[in-house]
């Protein structure tokens, strides 16, 4: 085991290098002229050059690279360009909305798509099985944004049970109004994300009630259910681990979307913000702590594996 953590903690840290060099240098090909936005269309020729050599802008790649990631090993992010403000402080101050929206979200897709996605394989070829089925496939082809639409329209508008806009001034000192802020957003993403997996938990349990294991105990007088709960979830149950860590790649993303739709001051909306603004130095480093936290917890499900699965330790040794 410690073997294996050892060669799964240098894949990570070859991994998070492998994504700075790539989107280094993917945001390089971006059009535009950072200087040039900082300094105002109507700045001289020569304020942009002056500002472009403050800024390290005419210096090789290479070395505005190895500057950039120099400080990352130091944990100093560095300034942003266009505000001068420290750029790791404004990703924690954003984490603070975008983090637990992100954990709510994850709450609301398993919630409804475990044993949603047990049942209908349990009730597999029935009549309400079908229609949950059905009604899975359509949750999960809704855009997000117009999942968002529907519920800012139905449970803001109409109904008036959650605010459709904003976060408190006060952020988590208000606990209470920041929760119901957040609540919205996140139950719009987990339908969205919990449809999905509540399909693979449904095609990931009719497998487990096809299993020997799961026939043999059947046939030893355990029901169907009884047999499934006690030797075919927990194999079901790995699968699933493998899956929600998948998944956090794809509620980051349907966040980012969300935080523009409910105007959340969080990583997303900063991101798409700085990216029209060009300041390159925040939005690359806003992205590898996107990248590092995914990778940080697909490691993660790694280790989770090993430690419930016995099969997996004896094949790592």
């Amino acid at each position: 085991m410690s073997r294996f953590l050892v060669v799964r903690t240098l894949t990570l840290l070859l991994g998070l290098g492998v994504a700075s060099v790539i989107i280094f240098l993917s945001l390089r090909l971006l059009p535009g002229d950072v200087a040039q936005v900082i300094a105002g269309l109507q700045a001289s020729p020569e304020r942009v050059a002056a500002l472009r050599e403050q800024l390290g802008l005419n210096a090789p790649l290479p070395q505005q690279y190895l500057s950039w990631i120099g400080g990352v090993l130091t944990f100093d992010l560095g300034n942003s360009v266009v505000t001068g403000s420290p750029v790791a402080g404004q990703i924690l101050e954003k984490m603070q909305v975008t983090l637990p929206l992100v954990a709510l979200s994850m709450l609301v897709g398993a919630t409804i798509a475990l044993p949603l996605g047990v049942f209908t394989a349990v009730r597999h070829g029935r009549r309400d099985s079908r229609a949950l089925s059905a009604l899975g496939i359509l949750a999960a082809a809704v855009p997000i944004v117009w999942a968002g639409l529907l519920a800012i329209i139905v449970f803001s508008n109409w109904l008036g049970w959650f605010p459709s806009q904003g976060f408190p001034r006060e952020g988590w000192a208000a606990p209470g109004r920041a929760l119901l802020s957040l609540a919205l957003p996140a139950i719009t993403i987990g339908i969205v994300e919990g449809a999905v997996l509540m399909r693979f938990v449904r095609s990931a349990t009719l497998s487990a009630l096809n299993a020997e294991h799961v026939r043999s105990a059947m046939s030893r007088g355990h029901t169907r259910l009884r047999a499934l709960i006690l030797h075919g979830l927990p194999g079901v149950g790995l699968s699933i681990v493998s899956l929600l860590g998948i998944q956090i790649a794809g509620l980051i993303v349907g966040a980012v979307v969300i935080e523009q739709l409910f105007n959340l001051p969080g990583l997303g909306r900063m991101l798409v913000a700085d990216v029209g603004q060009r300041d390159l130095l925040k939005v690359q480093s806003v992205l590898l702590v996107l990248t590092g936290i995914i990778l940080v917890i697909g490691a993660a499900v790694d280790v989770l594996h090993r430690l419930i699965d016995p099969r997996m330790r004896t094949a790592t040794a």
